[in-house]
């Protein structure tokens, strides 16, 4: 008897035609079953947004007719479209769901406005395991092949092992080439901020409008950080949990005077 192949789910942020999904596919498809269920259009920093007033669209696509994966273009955020493929599309829970690639950092406090990210904390919560994957780069001409060796890595581990309940990993990569990438480091998140800013316009018409700009601060100097792996060569694997509750402030907030 053949070993069934697992089912893995790929989505993204960035759009379906994003050329880091298209290279998150490829190397999927040399894994399992690979079933495609992505936004339309970019949905960058959407984070962990659903559509709740709007309607939803999900069509069956073909962008490369010579991939055997079977792909859906949906009209909703990155969420949606994870819960799309579990409730309506898949006919069993994916083996595995890998989201990105992400063109762009995902990083430290990143990870809570990405759309890349919380797409794969939405399939952990409904218990798959699952990775999202960054590259440091914002071009739609990024390099992505110096990854698919990792993400390869990654994913296999990933199925062979499973995760820890509640946890996803978040992954970014150096804009490196392969040779260049020192290895993979298991890291914490860096305690970084961004300093923003709002640069203030008036259009045309007379109206004022806002572009948001601001500057990332890492003030973590520790060498076991997201951020430090990636300034000094490494692949960074940061162990996410999708549990928000501070479990260590529980002690001190039952000393105040609530009753």
């Amino acid at each position: 008897m053949t070993k069934k192949k697992p089912l893995i789910l790929v989505t993204n942020d960035d759009g379906i035609t994003a050329p880091g999904i298209r290279a998150l596919i490829e190397v999927m498809n040399t894994i399992g079953d690979v079933c495609v269920v992505a936004p339309d259009s970019p949905q960058s920093g959407m984070g962990h947004a659903i559509t709740i007033n709007d309607t939803l669209y999900c069509d069956t696509v073909k962008v490369n007719e010579k991939e055997p994966q079977k792909e859906y273009s949906s009209s909703g955020t990155p969420v949606d479209c994870v819960k799309l493929a579990v409730n309506e599309i898949l006919k069993r829970k994916p083996d595995l769901c890998v989201s990105g690639v992400n063109h762009g950092s995902n990083s430290s406090i990143n990870v809570i406005y990405s759309g890349t990210m919380s797409a794969a904390v939405e399939a952990g919560t409904l218990g798959i395991p699952s990775v999202g994957f960054s590259l440091l780069d914002y071009s739609l001409e990024a390099d992505f092949e110096p990854t698919k060796k990792f993400i390869k890595k990654i994913a296999k581990q990933t199925l062979k092992n499973g995760l820890p309940k509640g946890v996803v990993l978040n992954v970014n990569f150096p804009k490196l080439t392969e040779k260049e990438i020192k290895g993979i480091k298991v890291c914490r998140q860096a305690n970084a901020h961004w300093e923003e800013q709002f640069d203030k316009r008036v259009n045309p018409l007379g109206r004022e409008y806002y572009w948001l700009t601001g500057e990332f601060v890492n003030e973590d100097k520790g060498e076991d950080t997201d951020e430090w792996a990636l300034a000094n060569g490494y692949v960074s694997v940061v162990p996410v949990q999708f549990d928000l509750t501070a479990h260590h402030a529980i002690k001190d907030l039952n000393t105040w005077k609530l009753s």
